[in-house]
């Protein structure tokens, strides 16, 4: 069975509350203020069974202007919305401002109804049909039943119902297979229970024992219980007017406005771009950033709204813009909103979410507003294509790919296939799935190509670049696992060469200029003159007067190229030297078995001064192994 939910809508005591009673036998007035001061403040609810055994719950909202916050907050997830007006009082400032409510939140199916019939004659009556008939007009009630009727008598009640049972085999079945989510519009605590938190259930489905997160303070907590209708259920499921019960919460926790859902479903965010209509029905234009209370599911929250292509927004204009929020809020795409202004209060517009976590957009930028449009109507492969390209290096993951678009996950999935075999973009992380366009791929693998020329010109004696350091040179959101596939490609593609830790551009040599040559020679010359005792290099750099920069960018070649071996900090050997010692070690402990520091020194015929050095490195590169006072051949044990 379809689950349905009708609202009520309708300027202050015009009925709305009475005509649910008198259908339902329940009054949603709970309060004591409102049942003292015969108004509704807060939301009620009820439901009914219809004659052919559908069943509706029921959403009653107040009607007074200063409430008018709690009607949209009722107005979330409705299907058919009644349409109240008083037979003696006609259309009011609220019926409109309510009608002006269901269009922006996108209410599709209604009926008028007109009560009090019985406080007045059938000429007046006839006169009230009319101003009703012109006030729908042009509206989604245009072409929509008008029912009158009398909550005091009972006359026209059995034809309001008859006209609900016909409307409600128009509302297409919602779907329970999509992203659970309940807007919380009630909470309280029930003795034995604990915490209850009330909403209507505006798409997927939720069971006890599921984990929730309360988005968007990021409160967990575990389903304990779940009633639809009053009734104790085990599941509760898109369109049903739901209460869930958790486990261990504390009432104060919870507010109106927060949303339930599942554990990393949802993103909070302080900014929402959106497609926003201002309303005809406003008097004069408004200004960018100007102050507003944005109304999404049953939150209110203040904020300023961004005009991106102008200065000023003129009545009945429809734009795309950014809302930026004082509070964080979790929407996805094709969340329906209202705008309502900061003071005096009253509603000037709304629309739809076109991307629910954006990042900070510049004014007066052409490719930011034709993007945005291209998200108002866009087919699913452009608005996904728009998005992971919009993310430059970063990429979108999955799941946030799921909120940006509000396509089911087998579209989606299907859709990201295609655009993978097509090569529009690029899966950089397997395991978080997260996705970058081809564009920005290839772009990134040009500044790494620029990265390295600039480097090889700037340092033409050094072969490579350390990897860490060519990372540094990007942003730090640019992932490991994208680099190590950015690296991969162009490797493949003959770009560059890696050789461990470093890399170089496959077209780079080291080459000297002919003062670096002659540097080169004379440092080369002067540690083969030098042998086992050759000068530290600080002393051999003023003799051969050459400038430290240089003389090191010389050395480190050297080095490079294996000519020149490193024993400790500023102590050098030429690489014939080390390998004749070497030899003449390794000979002698075959001969011997070990090897004391004097022997070593009548070997090398070298002072202390190097003695110590030498020997500390054929300990390190695992030729010798020292055993107290004497050494052995590492592979001799």
């Amino acid at each position: 069975m379809k689950q349905i939910i009708l609202g009520t809508a309708g300027h202050i005591d015009h009925g709305k509350t009475s005509l649910i009673k008198a259908v339902t036998g329940i009054n949603t007035d709970r309060l004591k203020e409102e049942q003292q001061r015969g108004i509704t403040i807060e939301l009620g609810f009820a439901s009914m069974e219809l004659p052919s055994g559908q069943r509706l719950g029921i959403v009653d909202v107040p009607g007074h202007e200063k409430f008018v916050k709690n009607m949209v907050a009722g107005a979330t997830g409705i299907d058919i919305v009644a349409m109240v007006i008083a037979a003696d009082e006609g259309v009011m400032p609220q019926t409109r401002e309510h009608i002006e409510i269901c269009t922006l939140l996108d209410v599709k199916y209604g009926l008028v109804v007109l009560t009090k019939t019985d406080l007045v004659d059938e000429e007046w009556l006839e006169l009230v049909l009319d101003d009703v008939c012109q006030f729908v007009e042009g509206t989604f009630l245009e072409d929509s039943p008008v029912v009158t009727l009398s909550s005091v008598t009972g006359e026209g009640i059995p034809e309001f119902v008859r006209t609900l049972d016909e409307l409600s085999i128009l509302i297409p079945p919602r779907s329970s297979t999509g992203l659970f989510r309940l807007p919380v519009d009630r909470v309280f605590t029930m003795k034995g229970f604990g915490t209850v938190i009330t909403g209507t259930l505006i798409s997927g489905r939720v069971k006890k024992g599921d984990t929730i997160i309360i988005y968007p303070s990021g409160i967990t907590s575990k389903v304990r219980g779940i009633q639809v209708y009053n009734e104790s259920a085990n599941e509760a499921e898109a369109g049903m007017r739901t209460a869930v019960n958790f486990q261990g919460l504390e009432k104060a926790s919870v507010n109106r406005g927060e949303i339930l859902s599942m554990p990393g479903a949802l993103i909070s965010s302080y900014m929402a771009d959106v497609s926003f209509h201002f309303l005809n029905s406003n008097k004069k234009a408004i200004k960018n950033r100007t102050r507003v209370r944005f109304h999404s599911g049953t939150s209110e929250i203040l904020g300023n709204l961004i005009l991106l292509d102008r200065e000023e927004l003129n009545p009945g204009d429809t734009i795309v813009g950014q809302l930026r929020l004082d509070s964080p809020v979790a929407l996805i795409k094709d969340d329906r909103f209202v705008i309502r202004s900061y003071s005096p209060i009253r509603t000037i517009g709304g629309g739809r979410v076109l991307n629910p976590i954006p990042r900070k957009h510049k004014r007066f930028r052409t490719e930011i507003t034709e993007g945005l449009e291209s998200l108002v109507e866009g087919a699913p492969e452009e608005i996904i294509s728009y998005h992971i390209s919009a993310s430059a290096y970063q990429g979108v993951s999955l799941s946030e790919l799921k909120i940006m678009t509000n396509l089911p996950d087998k579209q989606l999935d299907r859709t990201l296939q295609g655009l993978l075999s097509k090569k529009t973009v690029i899966r950089t992380d397997k395991e978080k799935q997260i996705y970058i366009h081809y564009d920005s791929f290839e772009k990134l693998k040009k500044e790494i190509y620029d990265c390295l020329d600039t480097y090889h010109q700037a340092n033409p004696l050094k072969p490579a670049m350390f990897k860490e350091e060519l990372k540094s040179k990007f942003p730090s959101f640019v992932s490991q696992k994208l680099f190590n596939l950015l690296f991969n490609q162009m490797i493949k593609d003959g770009a560059i060469v890696q050789e461990e830790d470093t890399i170089r551009l496959a077209t780079h040599k080291v080459s000297l200029a002919v003062n670096q040559a002659d540097v080169k020679e004379k440092i080369l010359d002067a540690y083969v003159k030098g042998g086992l005792t050759p000068p530290y290099f600080k002393e051999l750099g003023k003799s051969l007067d050459i400038e430290a920069p240089q003389a090191k960018d010389v050395l480190k070649l050297l080095i490079d190229e294996g000519k020149i071996i490193k024993a400790k900090e500023d102590l050098y050997f030429h690489t014939d030297a080390i390998n004749d010692l070497k030899k003449q070690t390794v000979d002698f402990l075959v001969a011997q078995r070990e090897m004391t520091a004097p022997q070593f020194k009548e070997i090398a015929k070298v002072s202390r001064k190097y003695l110590i050095p030498l020997l500390e490195y054929f300990d390190s590169k695992n030729i010798t192994i020292r055993i107290g006072d004497i050494r052995r051949l590492r592979s001799a044990g």
